[in-house]
């Protein structure tokens, strides 16, 4: 099996709903993602998923969040904007997007250097 991420940055804000402490209210993050996929497949050049189309398609789902704040994006108008959510939303996103022959894996949400939140299905 073969597996191929990609990382990127975007930047947004949001709040916690419920939640006690400073990240009740409005703060913004550079966020870090990274996207990995897998495939027991290559093609006649050597390539199991190309990094620009991957690149590309988590780009189409990032840039929904880009420059937002975050509270005001479907699904996170009536759903809590944490990273475990996000990673979530990430995942299930870049999923319709992919070839029948890849399968993503684990989407990875860092709010900042110290703390991130994986999702996967396994």
């Amino acid at each position: 099996m073969f597996k191929v991420f990609v990382e990127t940055t975007f930047a947004a804000a949001h709040q916690l709903h419920k939640y006690q402490g400073p990240c009740g209210k409005l703060h913004g993050h550079t966020w870090k993602v990274r996207v990995e996929v897998a495939t027991d497949r290559v093609d006649d050049v050597g390539i199991s998923f190309d990094f620009k189309s991957l690149k590309v398609v988590t780009e189409t789902v990032i840039q929904r969040l880009d420059h937002r704040h975050i509270n005001e994006v479907p699904p996170f108008d009536t759903e809590n904007p944490t990273a475990e959510n996000l990673s979530r939303y990430i995942y299930e996103e870049i999923r319709k997007e992919l070839p029948t022959h890849v399968h993503i894996s684990q989407v990875t949400v860092w709010e900042s250097e110290k703390y991130a939140v994986s999702y996967s299905e396994e």
